[in-house]
């Protein structure tokens, strides 16, 4: 066993850790799993997303099948989104809040048929969520949990070209697939739950298998994609595509002391729906105002702006005003972007604010979320 196999032999690994070996990927600790960050390269992979497709292993997620007579009411009391107006085969977004309305993950929830539901929460908080979920469900006798993510695999393809690569591989026509719905079907042979949900802002697919076959899909999309110009792309590019589409990360701009409003996801806070959990906090936030809000920060100045540099005021650049959640330089705009939390009072668009880079207050300001968006 060499150093390095000594040193992350506590780390866990997708069942496309060997392939990712072999394209020659760079492979780094991700909460708590050995995953890749690039292989051709950030640039190259972040722009293969925004023109042609990329193809990412996101088997690090973790699934939660949700069953029975109370597994709507269940679900419903359980986040603050309407899980009730949920159709079978369509999902949603949303969070896992506690009673003072603090986030404990995002994640997604899918109507797979009448009383089953399956919840994909983030890699790094499977095994804090999963005992959140359980002790929650004590009160609803007429319900079963499972945890599935060892068993489950998740591949991403994302891009324009993501569904002419998809289509020669299975029967269902992917036309007919709505945004956030989902079918069930066979891709290259293999039992899929085919998802039109992505996190790069781009249209695409997300595959849901068997652990045991993902390797064998995994290979079949690489060949299918070729031609269109699909790679596999790694962590790396995936930060920078979702953080130019807006999309929070948790432990960046969602954690345990952040709430929904104050992230600007209100649209995901169903106050007028039946109690949930952090109903009240929530709803007493909103009445008593926001004190911080996140913001879509654009780099005046030259300097590449990173998660947790102090934000000051650009009238008075002594006064400190927030902090950065993220950041980094867009290769689709070529300006250098970041997103993060100030005081309310300065959350304008157009705001001047100055970041502190390295000791050096450099100017940047306010501007709409998100940075980009795809034209449909």
């Amino acid at each position: 066993m060499t150093a390095h196999d000594e040193a992350v032999v506590h780390l866990k690994r997708t069942p496309l850790y060997e392939q990712h070996r072999m394209l020659g990927a760079r492979i780094v600790e991700f909460s708590g799993w050995e995953m890749p960050v690039q292989y051709s390269g950030i640039l190259a992979e972040h722009e293969a997303v925004r023109t042609r497709a990329g193809l990412f292993d996101v088997s690090h997620m973790g699934e939660f099948n949700v069953e029975g007579a109370d597994a709507q009411t269940f679900l419903n009391y359980l986040v603050p989104n309407d899980v009730a107006r949920l159709a079978i085969h369509q999902a949603l977004y949303t969070q896992l809040c506690r009673p003072d309305g603090t986030t404990i993950d995002d994640l997604l929830i899918y109507r797979i048929a009448e009383q089953h539901y399956m919840l994909v929460v983030n890699a790094g908080n499977i095994a804090k969520d999963f005992a959140w979920v359980q002790q929650q469900a004590e009160r609803f006798p007429a319900l079963t949990l499972s945890d599935q993510s060892d068993t489950t695999a998740l591949l991403a393809v994302q891009g324009p070209a993501a569904q002419a690569i998809l289509q020669p591989l299975t029967a269902l026509d992917l036309s007919t697939l709505r945004y956030y719905r989902f079918a069930a079907g066979q891709v290259d042979n293999i039992h899929c739950l085919i998802s039109r949900t992505g996190y790069t802002g781009e249209d695409g697919f997300e595959l849901y298998c068997a652990s045991v076959d993902v390797v064998p899909l995994w290979n079949a999309l690489l060949a299918v994609g070729k031609p269109h110009g699909l790679l596999p792309a790694g962590l790396g590019a995936r930060d920078t595509l979702r953080l130019e589409a807006g999309y929070c990360l948790y432990g960046h701009e969602l954690d345990d002391q952040t709430n929904p409003l104050e992230a600007g996801l209100n649209w995901t806070v169903k106050l007028n729906k039946d109690d949930f959990i952090g109903r009240t906090a929530l709803q007493e936030i909103k009445a008593s105002g926001l004190q911080r809000r996140l913001v879509g920060i654009e780099m005046i100045e030259r300097g590449i702006a990173r998660g947790g540099y102090a934000i000051y005021d650009g009238t008075d650049a002594t006064h400190h005003i927030g902090v950065l959640t993220s950041g980094a330089p867009s290769p689709t705009l070529h300006k250098n972007i970041a997103m993060g939390y100030v005081e309310a009072a300065s959350a304008l668009i157009g705001h001047t604010v100055y970041i502190d880079i390295r000791g050096k207050r450099t100017q940047a300001h306010i501007v709409t979320l998100p940075f980009y968006k795809r034209v449909s």
